[in-house]
């Protein structure tokens, strides 16, 4: 069995490496020492610094909780690590009774950030009292080719069929346009695909009921008008004849047959004038908007239908004469 030698041990050596390793392990926990002391000082530093009192949530508050008096409390922060978006103590009444839009936890700060915002006014909240919003379709052509926007006055045209004719007269005049929207729908006839648009207008209930009704009997032209403009639009009512500047026929006030009535000869004989003017055309209509809403109406009503004439009573055999 072979024993190491211990001749060339040397003692010194060996304790000179392992005073030097002690000295560096000994420096490096001093150096730690002072590092994490310094640390530790520079912390209570701050905290020892100037603070400022913050709003925070004296318990975990959900998404949705309104703040009161009862849910927050204040709490003393360096001022350095205040956020610049806190809600301070005398600020409070502005978020009292406000939800929040996010959650918290207890102590954390509440901000402004975490403010639900106030919510967006309704459509209906922009009517006045006693008007109505109603929504009318019209084609693109109808529509100034797309370029109608929520804020514009408008003049609506109607065009209706009445006695073989189609006659154009003004429905409504200087409307408001509170919003515009787009569409399509499939021609049933055709099949083809149709670009519509919508107008919603502000009007009167009474208004409203016309455009229902020329929505429904005739088609609807809106004219846009400019926002200074208020001068109403002359009422005219105009159809293909006048149009083109053709005149009816008329017959003269010597063609009139006469029609007489038999009988006991009480009555006057009457003139019936065949061809000539009606009694409409004789009376020229002195507001012809209104007269084009008369028309609408008539044509809504249900038709009359005829009476039956009655039987002729039988008469009673004459006495015979006497002798």
């Amino acid at each position: 069995m072979n024993f190491p030698s211990f001749g060339n041990f040397k003692p010194e050596k060996t304790w000179l490496v392992l005073g030097v390793a002690l000295t560096i392990g000994v420096g490096a926990a001093l150096l730690a020492r002072s590092f994490l002391s310094d640390q530790i000082a520079s912390i209570e530093a701050r905290g020892k610094g100037p603070t400022i009192p913050v709003v925070v949530a004296k318990g975990d508050l959900n998404k949705g909780t309104v703040l009161s008096a009862d849910n927050v409390a204040v709490r003393q922060i360096p001022r350095e690590f205040a956020h610049s978006a806190s809600v301070f103590p005398d600020q409070f009444a502005r978020i009292d009774g406000q939800p929040i839009a996010y959650g918290l936890k207890s102590g954390e700060s509440v901000m402004w950030g975490l403010m639900e915002g106030k919510k967006v006014p309704t459509f209906s909240a922009r009517l006045e009292a006693g008007h109505r919003a109603m929504t009318v379709p019209v084609d693109e052509i109808n529509s100034i080719s797309g370029l109608l926007e929520p804020g514009d006055s408008i003049d609506l045209i109607v065009t209706v069929d009445h006695g073989g004719k189609k006659i154009t007269f003004p429905l409504l005049q200087a409307v408001q346009v509170m919003a515009t929207g787009q569409r399509a729908v499939d021609d049933p006839r055709t099949g083809e695909r149709r670009q519509f648009s919508t107008v919603t207008l502000n009007t009167t209930p009474e208004q409203a009921q016309n455009v229902i009704v020329a929505r429904e009997a005739g088609k609807i032209t809106a004219l846009l008008r400019n926002p200074a403009d208020q001068a109403p639009m002359a009422g005219t009512r105009g159809d293909l004849a006048a149009l083109l500047g053709l005149q009816t026929g008329r017959l003269r006030p010597d063609r009139v047959i006469p029609v007489l009535y038999g009988g006991s000869g009480k009555l006057a004989p009457e003139s019936l004038q065949l061809g000539g003017q009606s009694r409409a055309e004789a009376n020229p209509v002195s507001d012809p908007m209104q007269a084009g809403l008369d028309t609408l109406q008539k044509m809504k009503q249900p038709p009359v239908m005829p009476a039956v004439p009655a039987a002729p009573a039988a008469r009673s055999p004459a006495p015979p004469p006497h002798p």
